[in-house]
């Protein structure tokens, strides 16, 4: 029986840690601005692209960083141009240029590639199989739960004793007496940005080495997945949005298991449904009182 759920428990654990990576960034957006980012699956989706075209040209020593690179530049300019001018904007209108964001990064994605999906490249090492007991997979669903725990770990780090993680702390809590207080509001949000696009564009890496073919939206789905982990585990609590992605990632390829495939998706959206009917803050969410 257990040699049977292996490969299952193997497989959530990976694809856990890839949500995982997406639902950071949706979490510590959120923390901070208080907003849902839905363009992220589709900066997620573009550095899976860029890692195709890349690698049609050079080494994946050389095509890896610049992966990152140019999906921090994305998500820089995203910030810059869809949500900063929107800054005092009420905030039905940052979601609704979150929104456009999204649709507009898709169209050029389909622009550029024509509509066609393409086939991601074979990462050497990542792509290799091995076997663990009974069950043969690939190396990279042994290294996503270590590398995403090292990177999160890290980023507590830097969140904890660092100086722009203590403004990030301020701003999150309260934004308008950090500002008052001097800290440079634009600097730590571009930063939420940089650090969540880099951790979509290794996440992509990890993604695309189990599922090979990018298209303009296969990020739609992971990415919603990702912010179902970040509102189970506790939308602006990092752990919880790692915890909540884990546990999703495990518990669907259980429920494939069992044989209900075609549920799969369905039990993360009931999941959120539940969630928001008993405990709207998630997991890990603290309470907050409404300023009068």
């Amino acid at each position: 029986m257990f040699n049977q759920l292996l490969p299952y428990l193997l497989a959530g654990v990976s694809v856990g840690g890839q949500y995982a990576l997406i639902a950071v960034g949706y979490t510590m957006v959120y923390g901070i601005l208080r907003l849902i980012n839905f363009a992220h699956g589709d900066v997620f989706t573009a550095a899976g692209f860029f890692m195709v075209y890349l690698m049609a040209s050079m080494p994946l020593g050389v095509a890896a960083p610049l992966v990152i690179l140019l999906t921090v530049a994305l998500g820089f300019t995203l910030e810059r141009v869809a949500y900063k001018p929107l800054r005092q904007a009420p905030r039905m209108s940052v979601m609704i240029s979150a929104i456009g964001a999204s649709y507009l990064l898709q169209n050029l994605m389909w622009y550029v590639t024509g509509g066609l999906a393409k086939q991601y490249p074979v990462l050497p090492l990542l792509s290799d199989s091995v076997q663990i007991g009974a069950a043969s997979t690939k190396v990279v669903t042994l290294v996503t739960p270590v590398l995403t725990v090292l990177l999160v770990v890290a980023l507590q780090l830097l969140i904890k004793h660092t100086k722009i993680g203590m403004a990030m702390r301020a701003v999150s809590v309260d934004f308008e007496t950090s500002q008052l207080m001097g800290i440079k509001i634009n600097s730590v949000i571009s930063t939420t940005f940089i650090i969540g696009s880099a951790l979509a564009a290794v996440g992509s890496m990890l993604y695309f080495t189990n599922y090979s073919t990018v298209t303009p939206t296969v990020g739609a789905m992971p990415g919603l997945k990702a912010f179902v982990a970040a509102v189970f585990g506790g939308i602006g609590s990092i752990p919880g949005a790692v915890i909540g992605a884990f546990i999703i990632g495990i518990c669907e390829n259980l429920i494939k298991a069992a044989g209900y495939t075609a549920f799969s998706d369905a039990f993360t959206f009931a999941l959120l449904i539940l969630v928001l009917l008993f405990r709207p803050t998630g997991l890990f969410g603290e309470k907050t009182a409404e300023k009068v």
